[in-house]
């Protein structure tokens, strides 16, 4: 199975949540997880925005630990695709999605991953596998 981390299950993996730890020990070797370059990206924003200091730092040496076990795919074309009838999708249904969060959709969509997230947004997308490691 295929899955691509969002940016709140990558700050789960950061704050070490039991259950999300639990799940990546219980995924066969067949399994890939993985990242893309938004959500690195994000997560990147969110350390520059905490003041200097040993917080910020320990936050960065774990982030730098996590992007090294996870692969960062780029958004491939096919993307486009995806995040064009998603934004669609959105507007009819009043779901109100950032423009991030639409393009991590569509990776995931167009990576055939399943999506791991808490953001219950997401789950009402249509044709959008969902999973919430942290229940």
């Amino acid at each position: 199975m295929n899955y691509l981390l969002d940016t709140s299950a990558f700050s789960d993996l950061m704050r070490e949540h039991v259950r999300m730890d639990a799940r990546l020990e219980a995924l066969s070797q067949d399994d890939r997880v993985q990242i893309c370059s938004i959500v690195r990206g994000e997560i990147l924003y969110g350390l520059r925005r905490l003041p200097d200091g040993k917080r910020r730092e320990a936050l960065e040496a774990k982030a730098a630990l996590l992007f090294a076990e996870f692969s960062c795919t780029p958004v491939p074309p096919s993307a486009g695709d995806h995040y064009a009838r998603v934004k669609r999708y959105c507007q009819r249904e009043g779901l109100a999605l950032d423009e991030n969060d639409l393009w991590i959709a569509a990776t995931a969509l167009a990576s055939n991953a399943v999506l791991v997230s808490r953001d219950r947004d997401f789950q009402r997308i249509e044709s959008l596998p969902v999973q919430d490691w942290t229940i």
